[in-house]
Order: C-alpha cells, then structure tokens, then sequence
C-alpha cells in the first residue's frame, strides 16, 4: 500500500481524504494535502491529525512562521535520536515507543527507527482506538 493510501485508511476516520504528502521531518510528521486543498499535519508523537492551513496561502505563511518551524524541525529531538540511533536509512523514520501523548518521554530511551508507513498505520489507529476516552484514563500499552 502506498503511503497516501495508508494515510487515508489509517487517519481517515478524522476527516482526512489525502491526495498528497507535502513534507515530512525525521519523527514522521506530515503536512498532507486533501481533496478540499486543505493542509493537514500528521503527529504520530502527538497521535493527532489536524488542519494547519485552509489553502495553500495559509500553508505558504505558515512556513515562514519561526514557532511552527521550530516546532516542526525538531532538532534537538532529532540530534538525540540520530546521536542514540544513528542516521536514518531509506523509508525509515525516528519514533516514540510510548508516545508522547500517553506519556511517553522526550528523550533517547524512547526512541527507535521504524518504518515510516508502519509509524503512520500505527499512531492512527491507536488514536482511533483511544479517540473516546476521557482524559486521564488509564490504558495498558504492550510494546513489542
């Protein structure tokens, strides 16, 4: 399956009807483009999916915007995966093992390399999975 295709079967019960991926950083976060040419950001750390641009203006100001960047390059993150884990390798992406969102912590001890497809079917249906619980609730994550 190709990555649009796992974009929309993994994140599609959010609205999301991808036609194209615009960027993607080192932790796997996407800006994704829809069929109503809305750009989307993809944060599997996060297990979200939201619009971060109406139109391609919006998406164009946004780029320019130094929080958003820092916020999207992520390079003190990506200097402690790539000093623990080494250089990425083709199709491959760094990852929380516990995200972010249900605890996980920011540092090397809990990030790995996964497929970048993997990563994306992963954090959209754990998010589908635990879209409905309140916050706070307790889960048991098994991670293999």
């Amino acid at each position: 399956m190709d990555l649009v295709a796992e974009i929309n079967a993994s994140w599609g019960w959010v609205g999301l009807n991808a036609i194209e991926v615009v960027a993607e950083n080192d932790f796997g976060n996407l800006i994704v483009k829809d069929d109503e040419s809305r750009y989307w950001r993809i944060f599997p750390e996060e297990l979200a999916c939201e619009i971060v641009a109406a139109n391609r203006q919006e998406l164009d100001l946004l780029s320019n915007d130094q929080e958003f960047l820092q916020d999207w390059n992520m390079r003190v993150l990506v200097s402690v995966a790539k000093e623990a884990l080494g250089e990425l390798t083709e199709n491959k992406k760094y990852c929380f093992v516990i995200p972010a969102s249900l605890g996980g912590e920011y540092n090397a001890s809990n990030f790995k390399t996964i497929a970048l497809v993997e990563l994306i079917r992963f954090s959209g249906d754990l998010a589908h999975q635990i879209k409905d619980l309140p916050p706070g609730s307790k889960i048991k994550l098994n991670v293999e």
